[in-house]
């Protein structure tokens, strides 16, 4: 894994033993991953011009790029990554300069710019595109591009946003488990 963990000007990646990088993937820079994240094959993620925080059993998925917006005069702050708790970020999304929060399902494709909020319990279907400093409320299923608001989320898919990331928890101990089970004795 050390191959893929990258420091840039003296800051390095930072998690503990609970996380999964994947040792195909990329982390610059001012990343921090909370218990129980993941990262999987050929992520590429970079927090070189501002920071990226990934929060509790959270997964980004293969092929995913994350980075962020450098600070400046017009915007003092700049615009870092900010993935809540028990989010999925399906397989080649796009996440650059944006703040999510918990129990999102974050689907294949998708690519999500800055400034960008998506509150609580939200969906956003494969392959939409949701536009700099928008707003995506709570509950609700969105999909299109430009992504649009389609529905209030079911019963059923607001249970199913926490048993995706515990899915995912669940393939990562087992990947930690056989990496484990592999080192030279």
């Amino acid at each position: 894994m050390a191959n893929c963990l990258r420091s840039y000007k003296g800051i390095s990646p930072q998690f503990d033993n609970s996380v999964y990088i994947d040792q195909a993937c990329v982390l610059v820079g001012d990343i921090f991953l909370d218990t129980d994240a993941s990262v999987w094959p050929l992520v590429a993620a970079r927090g070189d011009v501002n920071h990226i925080r990934i929060g509790k059993r959270s997964n980004i998925q293969d092929g995913t790029v994350l980075h962020v917006t450098r600070k400046s005069a017009a915007r003092s702050q700049g615009h870092p990554l900010i993935i809540g708790d028990d989010v999925t970020i399906g397989h080649k999304a796009m996440l650059h300069g944006c703040q999510l929060g918990d129990r999102i399902l974050i689907g294949m494709g998708a690519i999500i710019l800055d400034g960008v909020i998506i509150e609580d319990d939200v969906i956003l279907g494969a392959g939409s595109l949701v536009p700099p400093n928008k707003t995506l409320e709570k509950g609700h299923l969105y999909v299109g591009s430009p992504a649009k608001k389609i529905r209030a989320l079911t019963q059923d898919e607001l249970n199913f946003l926490p048993q995706s990331a515990d899915n995912y928890v669940r393939l990562k101990n087992e990947y930690i488990e056989e990496a484990l089970q592999n080192l030279p004795t």
